[in-house]
């Protein structure tokens, strides 16, 4: 072999490898992004239990009426939104805040795996949208969110409005969700989902205390922070070696039987 092709080989070699050692620092970079996050979150939890405690009472607002599911809310209580098929074999469960950075960082990284298995009908998805921000930091900016996207599920429009919600969340620190005209202008980026039967569901608060009673589930599971992450009772989203394309492998495994 000539010295040429020799020099050659080793340059490819020494290509791939940097290119391998850039792969794994970009997945330890996005595993580190969504364990710092969690721990922002788990870490506020922590630093109010006392005033949580204080106003475990106060999850419901002065006038909260009925607990009025949203259409086709499934489970104990009628507490979790769908999204995917019946039929699916997998389940993953999801305990959301819509104000929660690491939710927010979560769907970022997992979002296209799950729409793609979803899709596909090998994952359903169980939503409950949680409250947690508010007790943290004060505010009503997660109930509000929550109480929208209940709203749009009553439009059949969930899945969309909730991402459309992570796509524009705000500072953790700033309650820009708690205003319902920001709510109603971001359903304009859904189509068909601004309509007036939308807008009267948010401005009524019509699922309020159907949030308020997926909060306190939440809070009754003893669940450490959000987002809470479950597939067949184990909770994914602990394990730092998860990743979506584990995830999508350990769902297409269960698909196949």
């Amino acid at each position: 072999m000539s010295e040429k092709n020799r020099d050659g080989k080793r340059t490819a070699r020494e290509r791939l490898a940097v290119e391998r050692e850039k792969q794994k620092a970009a997945d330890k970079r996005r595993r580190t992004l969504i364990v710092g996050a969690s721990v922002v979150c788990v870490l506020g939890l922590a630093a109010v239990i006392g005033v949580v405690a204080a106003n475990a009472g106060k999850d419901k607002t002065d006038d909260a009426g009925p607990v009025v599911a949203p259409s086709g809310a499934q489970g104990k209580d009628s507490l979790a939104i769908p999204v995917g098929k019946d039929g699916a074999k997998s389940t993953l469960t999801i305990w959301e805040d819509f104000r929660c950075p690491a939710c927010q960082a979560f769907e970022v990284a997992y979002r296209p795996t799950l729409h793609e298995l979803a899709d596909a009908g090998k994952l359903r998805i169980e939503y409950h949208l949680v409250r947690l921000i508010d007790g943290n930091l004060g505010g009503s900016g997660s109930l509000r969110s929550a109480n929208a996207a209940a709203c749009a599920q009553d439009a059949g429009k969930f899945r969309d409005y909730h991402d459309v919600l992570f796509a524009n969340q705000p500072q953790e620190t700033d309650d820009a969700f708690a205003n319902n005209d920001k709510l109603i202008q971001l359903a304009g980026k859904v189509k068909g989902l601004d309509t007036p039967a939308f807008q009267k569901c948010v401005k009524d608060g019509t699922h309020d205390s159907w949030v308020d009673k997926a909060n306190q589930a939440f809070r009754a599971g003893g669940f450490g922070g959000t987002p809470t992450v479950l597939l067949g009772g184990k909770n994914i989203y602990a394990d730092q070696t998860m990743t979506p394309a584990k995830l999508k492998q350990m769902v297409e495994a269960a698909d196949r039987g």
